[in-house]
């Protein structure tokens, strides 16, 4: 179901940090979180486990996805869309991928993303 559907107030907080803060303040009743931040919180001692605990985790799926505009090769050059994908396939200094954070990248295509696209779908957020 829609959040909208299913509680009497839906809200956003901006990031994810924040939301552990209000639902833990009982602002609201849950929250969405990436369970990197939760991780993160949790080993930091910011998150107190007698107010709030993962209720449920969503199956996995595509995140934080680079794309590029279709033209970027007619600006850059042949073969520039090719080169900046291999570019972070193949990046593996932690320096550079601690600023993202991830341990590295892989490929994804526009089929990876059809869960999310059915799901927005269903609950009536696209038609």
């Amino acid at each position: 179901m829609s959040p909208k559907d299913t509680f009497s107030r839906v809200g956003f907080s901006g990031n994810h940090n924040r939301t552990i803060v209000l639902v833990e303040a009982g602002a609201y009743v849950v929250g969405a979180v990436n369970y990197k931040v939760w991780d993160n919180a949790l080993q930091l001692g910011k998150i107190n486990t007698d107010k709030i605990s993962v209720i449920w985790k969503t199956p996995p799926y595509p995140d934080y996805q680079w794309s590029v505009r279709g033209d970027v090769d007619n600006i850059w050059g042949k073969g520039f869309t090719d080169k900046m994908q291999q570019a972070l396939l193949n990046m593996n200094s932690a320096e550079l991928l601690a600023a993202f954070p991830r341990s590295g990248f892989i490929p994804a295509s526009n089929d990876d993303y059809k869960p999310i696209h059915d799901v927005a779908k269903e609950i009536g957020l696209i038609d």
